[in-house]
């Protein structure tokens, strides 16, 4: 599997109508169980990593940015480490998070360019 999403049920469901498994978080304890299943293959109930054929592998995880704010540490970490899935967040069912950049604003300022 190439994407996996994790977010609200609603987009769940829209994200697998175009072939991308995902699961649903309603809070940050879900959200971190359904993270470290799919980064490192480990399952929270048992406390132990899963065989192979159970976890969720991706080379690319998609978050919303209310899921990547109750991960905060955990993605940044994740993202410093350089390691497979790469992580992308999208704006979840209500919009982007007001004070968040775009990427589009985050290149303006590193370049110093508007186009």
């Amino acid at each position: 599997m190439d994407f996996f999403f994790i977010g609200d049920s609603e987009l769940v469901t829209a994200f697998r109508f175009v072939g991308i498994k995902g699961a649903a978080a309603v809070n940050a304890e879900s959200a971190r169980t359904h993270f470290r299943r799919v980064t490192e293959g480990w399952d929270e109930v048992t406390g132990s990593a899963l065989p192979r054929r159970q976890a969720e592998t991706c080379r690319v995880l998609i978050l919303t940015e209310e899921v990547s704010d109750w991960l905060e540490d955990l993605v940044v970490s994740w993202q410093l480490s350089g390691s497979y899935p790469l992580i992308v967040e999208i704006p979840g069912m209500m919009g982007r998070h007001p004070g968040r950049k775009t990427l589009v604003d985050s290149i303006r300022e590193a370049v110093g360019v508007r186009v």
